[in-house]
């Protein structure tokens, strides 16, 4: 019995050993080859769509930059504190962590798979590729030379910076390659229905990807036209050749859309609704430049202010006329008295935008005004693009479209509008980027329009035109770090980014 009981206890230790040594064998640096390729997807998308929509203060306070929103009680990131609450350093974790690390395993997940059909596999590459592009673009466009060849990459935890012209120039190779696989003929097959729930922006609608594919394509080329104009012409004109394959309507914007219930909501919805916070009113450097135009996008960017009948700076006021007040940016300012962010915006299910019409058909005006061979003209362009996003907001009545478009401060053949076209397009694309902080402050950066000025009690002497590198980056990565920052002019806020020459 005893003889028995020893063999049976032998056993039950072998069985035990061997299943402590399988756990031993699994790799906790990299996703289990059990996680689906298109989960992958789905969570570096919607990872992307959040950094980029959020409105949270220790990770994205581009809003504040681009003096769409001020603060209320603590003023530090309106007035340029970047590193009390470590924000280069977050926004820089999320998109390589949990963005492009994500996207990254998903396309070696999907290399791998045998069992999908070659066509679709392409397909969904092409999808991955294009994502993947549009994150490393706003790497680029935050901090300048950034890990982008030896990035990602789990054996190497002190990967060089590349020179940030060099990672545009190889991000427009990899569009092309992208565009190419989408392009090509797929009768479906084997994992196509994945794709499709898998792709939370287009839903595997592979023409629609297309039209984006193409408007990043144009988007990057553009950014580069004041660095370099003769790549920009060629790379802008290639990618205009089929105003059909462009986004061409509201329809095709590069949309994510965000659900109901938590963890799925808008984060701005989290930020300002479900945190019970009152951290934010609108800036009187926008409010007040739209009221001056009267324009009509005004009711859906903000709430209207309800004016004290005894108070001795509005006599004689029409309480039938909604007010839009701003906050004074960069100061303290009382959340009761001035204008918040309209509740569809902070609503959970309000989508996110990667990409948009209006955003297209503003590169295009500025296309033609460049010479570029794109068709039309740069004032059909302009107007069409804000349109486009007049209708985006809810604006429908064309009598009060044209009526904007025709006033002298906005129309384009106006010397009203603005000297030049920088001006014209500038401000104007500063107005329609309003709930796309991150874009705003990169146009506002390139176009340098409209003329916005730091507070008078700004903790930097200008506005931030990049993050700083992360602390960590500094600490862990310090030979890189230093050839980097040395690279760039100084790791400071007024380095520029390599397309920012003006």
């Amino acid at each position: 019995m005893k003889k028995i009981l020893a063999i049976f206890i032998l056993v039950i230790a072998a069985v035990a050993c061997t299943e402590d040594f399988d756990e031993m064998n699994i790799d906790p640096k990299n996703a289990s080859s059990n996680v689906p390729a298109t989960t992958l997807l789905s969570n570096g998308q919607k990872n992307l769509a959040d950094v980029v929509t959020s409105t949270n203060v220790n990770l994205n306070v581009f809003r504040l930059l681009s003096q769409y929103w001020t603060e209320t009680t603590y003023t530090d990131e309106s007035r340029y504190d970047l590193s009390t609450r470590n924000i280069p350093q977050n926004f820089w974790n999320v998109l390589y962590r949990d963005v492009l690390r994500d996207l990254r395993e998903a396309r070696n997940l999907t290399n791998a798979n045998a069992d999908i059909d070659e066509g679709v596999k392409g397909q969904q590459l092409a999808i991955i590729e294009i994502t993947e592009i549009y994150a490393w673009m706003v790497l680029v466009n935050t901090y300048g030379d950034v890990p982008y060849t030896e990035a990602l990459d789990i054996e190497n935890v002190i990967p060089k910076y590349d020179d940030d012209a060099a990672i545009y120039n190889d991000l427009l190779v990899r569009i092309d390659n992208a565009l190419t696989a989408l392009n090509t003929e797929v009768e479906g097959g084997a994992g196509a229905d994945e794709l499709a729930a898998a792709d939370l922006i287009y839903g595997g609608d592979i023409e629609k990807w297309i039209k984006f594919g193409n408007s990043l394509k144009l988007k990057l080329g553009m950014t580069i036209a004041d660095v370099d104009p003769g790549k920009a012409r060629t790379v802008v004109e290639a990618a205009a050749a089929d105003p059909e394959k462009l986004i061409s309507s509201n329809e095709d914007n590069a949309a994510f859309q965000y659900l109901n219930t938590p963890p799925n909501t808008n984060p701005i919805w989290v930020d300002l609704v479900q945190s019970g916070r009152r951290d934010y009113v609108a800036a009187n450097t926008i409010v007040n430049e739209m009221n001056r135009l009267e324009d009509p996008r005004r009711e859906a960017y903000f709430t209207t202010v309800a004016l004290a009948a005894d108070d001795p700076a509005t006599p004689d006021v029409d309480e039938t006329v909604p007010r839009y007040v701003g906050g004074i940016y960069g100061r303290s300012n009382s959340y009761s008295r001035f204008s918040k962010p309209d509740e569809q915006i902070a609503s959970p299910t309000f989508e996110g935008l990667l990409m948009d019409y209006s955003e297209v058909e503003f590169f295009l005006a500025e296309a033609v005004e460049r010479g570029f061979a794109v068709g039309g003209t740069a004032e059909e362009h302009y107007n069409a693009a804000i349109r486009a996003s007049m209708e985006y907001w809810g604006v429908e009545d064309e009598a009060v479209i044209n009526n904007y478009l025709s006033q002298p401060e906005v129309a384009y053949t106006s010397p009203a509008s603005g000297a030049d076209f920088r001006e014209k397009i500038g401000t104007q694309k500063w107005i329609a980027l309003y709930n796309r902080g991150t874009e705003g402050w990169t146009e506002w950066r390139r176009l340098d329009a409209p003329d916005l000025v730091p507070p008078a009690n700004a903790v930097l002497p200008e506005i931030p035109v990049r993050f700083p590198y992360p602390v960590q980056e500094q600490n862990l990565n310090t030979a890189n770090y230093q050839a980097a920052s040395g690279a760039i002019g100084g790791d400071v806020t007024t380095s520029k980014v390599f397309w920012d020459v003006r």
